[in-house]
């Protein structure tokens, strides 16, 4: 069934019309007609599955056709503190750990991070696309660019924090986590840009609370780091405690 991001206004009403921008990519990529179920979400774990009742050049109508499923988040609230990577790999970041259900996405301008954007706005837009391909109910927070101080700041509220470092202290990701007899309510993976963190960052990290965790012996990409922490923290602490129910 084809997938369609609303606001939350648009899915709990019985009808709602989409303009043309917002219908532009079931209407002309997916070429929906009248009578076209479309499972409507909107990013904050509600979901529910709509008739197309008409289809024109101004947009399409939607009809509800079931009730509301509230979707439980899961039982870690998992924040990715990624150093900007150049290029599309910080697209390809953000698309994959959409994918891996983290709950939000901090950018972070470290002292020797290349590509320093200013904003989020085509991040945002491919993790909708991530979100609308794979079936997830939850979108994830993704803020602007923060400086590495600011980024600190917030990381340092969250308990446990886990960095990525290539220290001979860094014991493996994996031991890390066996201290935990439950998962925690939150967690956080801050990961360096492709020439690591400055000395004085990773002092920063660690005064700050952080744990420094090994990936093992391969030097992994920055990228990679980043989805390798974050598909490990998914896998032991990202399940949901119970399906879905109505309201």
């Amino acid at each position: 069934m084809h997938r369609c991001l609303v606001t939350t206004e648009e899915l709990l009403a019985d009808t709602c019309a989409l303009d043309r921008k917002v219908a532009h990519h079931l209407q002309t990529v997916l070429r929906v007609r009248p009578g076209a179920s479309v499972m409507l979400f909107d990013g904050h774990g509600r979901t529910r599955t709509a008739t197309v009742s008409t289809a024109d050049r101004n947009g399409l109508v939607l009809t509800a056709d079931t009730p509301v499923h509230e979707h439980l988040r899961p039982v870690c609230a998992l924040t990715l503190f990624a150093c900007v990577s150049k290029g599309v790999r910080m697209e390809w970041t953000g698309e994959k750990a959409t994918e891996l259900g983290a709950a939000r996405i901090v950018p972070v301008l470290s002292a020797r991070t290349v590509s320093r954007p200013a904003e989020a706005t085509r991040w945002r837009r491919i993790a909708e696309e991530a979100a609308r391909q794979c079936g997830t109910a939850w979108l994830p927070e993704i803020t602007d660019p923060l400086a590495f101080d600011a980024a600190l700041a917030l990381a340092a509220q969250i308990r446990p924090l886990f960095v990525a470092a290539l220290t001979p202290e860094a014991r493996p990701l994996r031991d890390a986590l066996a201290a935990f007899s439950a998962p925690p309510p939150s967690a956080g993976w801050f990961v360096g840009p492709e020439g690591d963190f400055t000395p004085d960052e990773l002092t920063s990290l660690t005064a700050a609370g952080a744990i420094p965790v090994s990936l093992g012996s391969p030097v992994l990409r920055a990228e990679t780091a980043c989805l390798y922490g974050l598909s490990v923290l998914s896998c032991a602490w990202g399940e949901p405690p119970r399906e879905p129910h109505s309201f």
